[in-house]
Order: structure tokens, then C-alpha cells, then sequence
């Protein structure tokens, strides 16, 4: 009589043991979907948008190097970019250490500053 007892609960704790084992990992997998959306995500969004920066690159393009380096492109290759840092001062670099564009390709032309006209008293 009590083997029976024992044996019917047995194998009511085991069907509630695999319904257990799901709910486990509801908490993983959640955590999963909120490293994704505030970590993995904007991560991947950024490295985008470097490398479209990085080959949209072209002469004049005022730039900053992830060594702190302003400078001016001067040339372009397939893997390096010539800048020039000072009058006649030119490096190369590898492209993957741009860290920003600065400034805009051309150089704006500076406004002429006009002498002013005296104002004629009547």
C-alpha cells in the first residue's frame, strides 16, 4: 500500500521537474534580448557607421587620428592615407586609425572685412 503511495509521488514531482527546467531559462534568454538591445546592438551600429565614415573618405577632408592627430588629407591609398599634420609635415597612416572627420573638405573662404565708410552728418 505504501510502495503505491510512493510511487504516485514520484512521477507527479518528475512531470513538474521538466516544466521547471523551461522556466530556468526564461531569465538567460531575457537577459540575452536586454545585452542585445543595450550592448550588442549600438555596438554594431557604430562600427557601421566608422567604416562608411572611413570609406567615404577623399582629399582635403580634415581629419583626427585616434593618436590625437588633426591633420589634412593629402593622399589616398588602398590602405594608408597621407596627411599632413604642419606646413610640409605629412605622415602616413593606416585608415582604420581615423578616429572623426573634423572639419569640412574645402577650406571656407574667410570674409573680407570692409573698411567702414564714415557716416555723413547732414
Amino acid at each position: 500500500m505504501f510502495d503505491n503511495l510512493a510511487h504516485a509521488m514520484g512521477q507527479s514531482g518528475a512531470a513538474g521537474q521538466g516544466a521547471g527546467g523551461f522556466t530556468a531559462f526564461i531569465p538567460l534568454i531575457l537577459m540575452f534580448v536586454i545585452f542585445y538591445f543595450l550592448l550588442i546592438r549600438p555596438q554594431q551600429k557604430k562600427a557601421r557607421e566608422h567604416r562608411d565614415m572611413i570609406g567615404n573618405l577623399k582629399k582635403g577632408d580634415r581629419i583626427l587620428t585616434s593618436g590625437g592627430l588633426y591633420g589634412r588629407i593629402t593622399g589616398i591609398e588602398d590602405a594608408t592615407l597621407t596627411v599632413e599634420i604642419s606646413d610640409k609635415v605629412r605622415v602616413k597612416i593606416a585608415r582604420g586609425n581615423v578616429a572623426s572627420v573634423v572639419g569640412p573638405s574645402a577650406p571656407q573662404p574667410q570674409p573680407t572685412e570692409k573698411a567702414d565708410k564714415p557716416v555723413e552728418k547732414k
